[in-house]
Order: structure tokens, then sequence, then C-alpha cells
């Protein structure tokens, strides 16, 4: 690596517990502007997927993503873009 230490989500300053609260609110976000319907568990676990998906692409396009906020809508963009294929791969299918 190059020498930071990285908590959840590969990300400094965010703990394991952080993750979690991050996961469940960038869920809840992404439930609220995709209209779906999830529980809590499928919104922290959306949430926290959508995490590492918005790190991984922001990653690739050189975007500094660390903190709270910054955490949090990149983890809602990637939450909503899981959400979204999800539902055109499962449209297909029926």
């Amino acid at each position: 690596m190059d020498g930071h230490v990285y908590g959840a989500l590969g990300q400094p300053g965010v703990g394991f517990f952080m993750a979690i609260v991050i996961g469940a609110l960038a869920g809840w976000l992404a439930e609220r502007f995709t209209a779906a319907n999830m529980g809590l568990i499928a919104n922290i676990v959306m949430g926290i997927l959508g995490g590492l998906l918005g790190n991984y692409l922001a990653h690739k396009f050189h975007i500094p993503i660390f903190g709270f906020w910054r955490n949090l809508i990149s983890a809602t963009l990637g939450a909503i873009l899981i959400i979204t294929i999800y539902r055109a791969v499962a449209r297909r299918r029926y």
C-alpha cells in the first residue's frame, strides 16, 4: 500500500461502525431515489456494496474520497448504480 492506515471501505478514518452507519444511510437514500422497497438489512448491504463500488470508481477516475460526506455520496451513487443494474438484469429475465 502507500503507507496509510485504511479502515472499512478502504478509506482513511472510516471504521467498521461508521461503515455500517454510512452504508445504512446510503442504502436508504438509494432506496428513496430509485423508489425501491427494501428493508433495513438490504439497505445496509446495498449501501456497503455501493460504497465499495463508489470507492472503486472514484479511484479509477482519480477522485479523492475521504470523510463522512464524500463516503456517503460515493456509497449512495454506487448503491443507486447497483439497484439500477439489478433491475435491468431482473427485468430482462422475466
